[in-house]
């Protein structure tokens, strides 16, 4: 493995802190590309194209992208911008079942599926809520938590569960320090 780039892919629902993480591996890895979602649409906002005044207005409002929109920007983004002797880090995405495929082939497409970690950064529910309350952001009203979990677990648990299929998923406890939570993704990567 030490001859290869490795890749990851973070999944977690809202507060389990895999933001945090995905800064952490690209600290500890640097020759990575590290990828997030939000930033990708953050930008696409910026742009004073179509689709980036719908997607400013869709971000402004709270609500949903088109569904192809984010593996269209991160498929964009990855073709353009990785090089051969770069890891990756999917911090966001994939979401939906179609992208979690979409991501699995192209890696595979890349040979770079053997290479590829998905850790699922695991925090219940209730601490999830507990935690975006906590941060208190515009956003993060009480309704609009439960719909971002609701979403988390009727859209993104099939894409979980299909890396987990693929024998590729690790879970990690997400309900201890930010730094065991490191310390234990780092372990993983050994065996």
């Amino acid at each position: 493995m030490e001859n290869h780039p490795i890749n990851f892919v973070l999944f977690g629902r809202s507060g389990s802190g895999k933001g945090t993480q995905s800064d952490l591996l690209h600290q500890k890895f640097p020759n990575t590309l590290k990828l997030a979602s939000g930033e990708l649409m953050r930008d696409l906002a910026k742009q004073d194209t179509d689709s980036g005044k719908k997607i400013k207005e869709v971000l402004e409002s709270g609500g949903l992208p088109f569904a192809q929109i984010a593996a269209t920007l991160w498929m964009h983004k990855i073709a353009y911008t990785l090089k051969e002797d770069q890891g990756l880090i999917c911090d966001g995405f994939p979401r939906r079942l179609e992208e979690a495929i979409d991501l699995y082939e192209f890696l595979k497409w890349l040979k770079r599926i053997d290479h590829t970690k998905v850790f699922l950064i695991d925090i219940s529910r209730e601490e999830a809520f507990k935690r975006l309350i906590a941060r208190g952001r515009s956003d993060d009203h009480e309704e609009a938590i439960n719909e971002r979990l609701d979403w988390f677990d009727e859209i993104v648990m099939p894409a979980i569960t299909f890396f987990n299929k693929k024998g590729l998923l690790i879970e990690i406890n997400g309900e201890q320090e930010i730094q065991k939570i490191h310390e234990d993704i780092m372990s993983k990567l050994k065996g």
